[in-house]
């Protein structure tokens, strides 16, 4: 039998992410992960908005030591897959008060040596309401990256982004903001992200986490948003698989899916990264942490097969993102 010769573009992508450190998971909740239970199951197919309260029960219940141990097997994971950095949200409210930032702070200490770890800041209480602002504050200091998620303060999207970028610039640190996350083209907070950033002189220290209503939009649209987003230097972080599964609605857009449109953003210049998003929690059952799922769902629903570029996503760009490397 002769030798067969072919090329294999996935074994030249893990190959190339090998060469360039490893991989970078840029967005995670691993407070959260592995947090699912039997009798919990039955909320994974409530809406998104609903889940942001759901996962209040969990969040009493948790110890210190409960979310250590999450957070402990979720590094461990990635660590096994070959991972130089991980940039993960963690919960900081009134339910969960301080504990998901004594597990980080020992998750850093037990695991600073072998991964680059950045923690930001989730904010499910948004950052308005006296209480919710309170522990947004508190945890500012804590964390290296400031979140956002204005849409849990809908109606005060613009002071919610004011709030945050008045607080990065004071402390001298990078802001991530869940944006864009109902695949509908009702959604601009993309842009408005964008146009805060620029306001704020923030340009090039914001990431737009998700951004995957921006596909829902007309192509004219979607050009002229790039254009700003390039402007403001936003970086964009994708999480294919938490997204995919959105669910189909009878509203006319251009045709599309539900990842982030990673195929017009890197040829126009902008930086994107990716993440895994939630592990084995109410909000994805079955995601099991796999980065190279992560990538291979974005590549193929993207149709984006560029060997060099798909490299840079998965190690470089994210490097960027979390303000390891310039």
């Amino acid at each position: 039998m002769s030798d067969l010769h072919y090329f294999n573009p996935q074994e030249a992508v893990i190959q190339r992410i090998k060469e360039k450190g490893g991989w970078v998971n840029c967005h995670a909740h691993l407070d959260r992960a592995f947090s699912l239970q039997q009798d919990t199951f039955s909320f994974t197919n409530s809406y998104l908005k609903e889940k942001w309260h759901l996962v209040d029960e969990m969040k009493k219940n948790s110890s210190v030591q409960t979310i250590y141990d999450r957070m402990a097997r979720a590094i461990e994971l990635f660590l096994s897959q070959g991972a130089q950095a991980v940039g993960t949200f963690i919960d900081v409210d009134d339910v969960m008060e301080d504990k998901s930032m004594i597990a980080a702070r020992r998750i850093k200490e037990d695991f600073g040596s072998d991964i680059e770890i950045r923690f930001a800041n989730q904010v499910l209480k948004g950052v308005i309401d006296p209480k919710a602002k309170e522990w947004f504050d508190l945890s500012s200091d804590f964390v290296d990256i400031i979140g956002g998620l204005p849409a849990k303060d809908f109606g005060q999207e613009e002071e919610h982004l004011d709030i945050l970028m008045e607080t990065a610039k004071n402390k001298g640190k990078l802001v991530h903001v869940h944006v864009d996350q109902f695949n509908t083209d009702e959604e601009k907070e993309t842009e408005l992200l964008a146009r805060k950033t620029i306001e704020h002189g923030m340009q090039g220290k914001v990431t737009a986490v998700h951004s995957i209503s921006v596909a829902a939009h007309p192509k004219k649209y979607r050009y002229e948003l790039y254009d700003l987003m390039k402007e403001a230097d936003l970086h964009v972080i994708s999480c294919p698989t938490a997204w995919i599964d959105h669910n189909r609605t009878e509203r006319l857009a251009p045709s599309h899916n539900s990842v982030t449109p990673v195929d017009e953003m890197i040829p126009h210049g902008i930086n994107v990264a990716f993440g895994t998003d939630n592990i084995n929690d109410i909000y994805k059952p079955f995601s099991d942490g796999d980065l190279w799922t992560e990538l291979r769902v974005m590549l193929e629903s993207c149709h984006y097969y560029d060997v060099e570029k798909l490299s840079d996503i998965a190690t470089v760009n994210g490097l960027k993102v979390l303000g390891i490397q310039k």
